[in-house]
């Protein structure tokens, strides 16, 4: 998660990139003094934490500089901060007993073997919520790897990160433990979308971000070739009807619990 973003770009979709989080903190059963949220991005989703739970205090921490800027000029709460930070290397505060993370984790390289460390930094009656999302053998996602490994783009997309996720068995045998109770599952969005090019603009600001971005530096004549050639492959396996464009999103969601001794 080491490049820059681009928050208004991610936020083109605000309300249905919300939802997943909302589910999310419907099944968390706490009640904090300190959250963190890692992987805050531009902190649209923050107010949510605060609405839920008045009293806590807020953290929010993003790798990217463009996204923590965004959100630390967008705060007015005295409860909540921002910082710029490697989830990998977040350590808890001696009073956090919430750990929230929504459609980050899937940009840390070996984040699976990162969980149980995070778990551990929470006392007793912690918890520790996230979700990823679950669609990366979905068309939007297996075009554009096909896409990019081919030429003339090959050459300039080859080792760039590529997000990735688990089932949720696999988020439930990695937390599951004495001393946790461990909720894990998934569910797909059917996300209607309008306008022109809708699915090439969702993934724009999120999946595809590496791709797009690494061949604008070279030349944006052969990133504008590339989004056109995505966008025609994402309208055949996207078709628009009548009343939109639907986007299936299978989501992947995990809250990991201590009990109360």
């Amino acid at each position: 998660m080491a490049a820059d973003w681009d928050p208004q770009a991610y936020l083109r979709f605000a309300d249905e990139r919300s939802r997943p989080f909302v589910d999310l903190l419907a099944r968390v059963d706490v009640d904090p003094r300190q959250i963190t949220d890692l992987g805050c991005g531009p902190g649209q989703l923050t107010p949510l934490l605060r609405s839920r739970w008045p009293a806590a205090s807020v953290e929010g921490i993003d790798a990217s500089s463009e996204m923590v800027q965004r959100a630390v000029a967008d705060n007015t709460d005295p409860l909540v901060t921002y910082r710029q930070g490697d989830l990998r290397a977040w350590r808890a505060g001696p009073i956090c007993d919430l750990v929230v993370s929504n459609a980050a984790l899937q940009w840390v390289p070996g984040h699976l073997d990162l969980l149980p460390g995070l778990a551990d930094e929470l006392g007793t009656g912690g918890c520790l919520a996230f979700s990823v999302p679950g669609n990366f053998a979905a068309p939007s996602h297996a075009l554009l790897r096909e896409l990019a490994g081919a030429e003339p783009y090959a050459a300039h997309t080859a080792g760039l990160e590529r997000p990735a996720a688990h089932d949720p068995a696999t988020y439930l045998d990695a937390l599951a433990r004495p001393g946790w109770r461990v909720d894990a599952w998934e569910s797909t969005y059917l996300h209607l979308l309008t306008g022109p090019d809708p699915v090439l603009r969702w993934v724009a600001g999120t999946g595809a971000r590496p791709v797009l971005d690494a061949l604008g530096e070279v030349d944006p004549a052969l990133r504008a070739r590339f989004e056109a050639d995505y966008a025609a492959a994402l309208r055949a396996a996207y078709p628009p009807r009548a009343y939109g464009t639907v986007l299936p999103f299978r989501r992947v969601f995990c809250v990991a619990q201590t009990e109360f001794a």
